[in-house]
């Protein structure tokens, strides 16, 4: 068992408020990912778990038993720098093996836990090398493999792989979602990359100005976000915004004016939504569809597009200047200037109240066979 739970846990800095009252459960087996722009308080939440940062109030129990004030070495976790913190002087196995030696181990225990490690992460023909005769890959594996042998009851990575390019990440991340379905652990990462949090979570924990403004599985936060925080934060590229005044409400939803005049009715409930009041209708890229400027009223100028390939995203300004992303097909022939009709797919469109809170949808039954 290895299940992990915060309660009001504050973090202070004299008057300077960083955690600001964290309640989570992370349990067995989850791959739990802290994600969040720069200043969140996503790795000081790490590092206070860890027992590396004292925090001002709240409690961390692990399986139960109070944790808050034990020495890190007494945690039972075990920690992954964005640093690989790796002793030049040593080998691999060496690197792997120094904790196991301190903490008394036998030769034959640290032999065969540094040995299973390595056949987890593919070490075994670097066993013998020193760290500069590694590529940022490896030297990422050997920091995750000296975690591994202490067999911990939770991993801790504090954003491990952003020293690496790009290609290595892609790797990397692979390599990561692997080894926790080998091991089966509990695991925590921590991440300013939300393309890493959609791709190796089973539950995202999303924190701003050291609060967790929503938990859930990554689809379930990046189709239901719960304010406008979450769902500008989540998507690659991200959702759009556009400024709105309800019109009208009715029983099929909102009816909307955005700022460049077209009207559309997006199905939400208006049980708490005024006539007049601001709103934010908020759309992603892939539920925009460029038509023919004849057949809509709401139309936009192309400004930039990227060619990726498979897919090209269009930014397009609407006539209010506001602007707008669209992911069309790879082959998309669109040139800078030109006019284009949009369509927007309105059951998948947000709305979002002055204060940025999510209106909820409206569910609908589904319909018989």
């Amino acid at each position: 068992m290895a299940d992990l739970h915060i309660k009001n846990l504050k973090k202070s800095y004299g008057d300077v408020d960083i955690l600001k009252g964290i309640n989570l459960a992370i349990n067995d087996h989850e791959f739990v990912v802290f994600v969040g722009p720069s200043g969140c308080g996503k790795s000081t939440l790490l590092r206070s778990i860890a027992g590396l940062e004292d925090v001002t109030s709240g409690s961390i129990y692990l399986d139960n038993k109070e944790i808050t004030e034990l020495a890190p070495a007494k945690r039972d976790l075990a920690m992954v720098f964005q640093s690989y913190a790796l002793y030049p002087h040593m080998s691999v196995r060496k690197n792997m093996s120094f904790a196991l030696s301190l903490a008394g181990d036998s030769k034959e225990d640290i032999t065969s836990k540094v040995n299973e490690a390595a056949r987890i992460l593919e070490l075994e023909p670097l066993l013998d090398r020193k760290p500069k005769d590694l590529s940022g890959g490896q030297r990422q594996r050997v920091a995750i493999g000296r975690s591994i042998v202490r067999h911990p009851k939770v991993f801790l990575f504090d954003e491990p792989l952003s020293n690496l390019d790009a290609a290595l990440r892609v790797q990397m991340r692979l390599e990561l979602a692997r080894l926790h379905h080998d091991l089966n652990a509990t695991m925590i990462y921590v991440t300013h990359d939300q393309v890493e949090a959609m791709t190796l979570a089973d539950k995202v924990v999303v924190l701003n100005g050291g609060r967790i403004e929503q938990v859930g599985s990554p689809m379930e936060l990046y189709h239901h976000p719960v304010n406008q925080f979450v769902a500008g934060f989540l998507g690659m590229p991200k959702m759009s915004f556009l400024k709105a005044k309800v019109i009208a409400t009715n029983q099929a939803g909102v009816n909307v004016e955005l700022a460049s005049g077209a009207k559309m009715n997006v199905p939400v409930s208006g049980d708490n939504v005024k006539k007049g009041s601001n709103v934010t209708l908020g759309v992603r890229p892939e539920h925009i569809t460029v038509t023919d400027k004849n057949t809509t009223d709401f139309t936009g100028q192309l400004d930039v597009t990227e060619h990726l390939g498979s897919d090209t995203y269009c930014y397009v300004k609407t006539t209010a200047k506001e602007t707008l992303t669209v992911r069309t097909p790879g082959d998309f022939p669109g040139v800078f200037g030109d006019t284009v009709g949009l369509n927007l797919d309105l059951s998948q469109c947000h709305l979002f109240d002055h204060k940025g809170q999510a209106i909820h949808k409206i569910n609908r039954p589904a319909k018989a066979s």
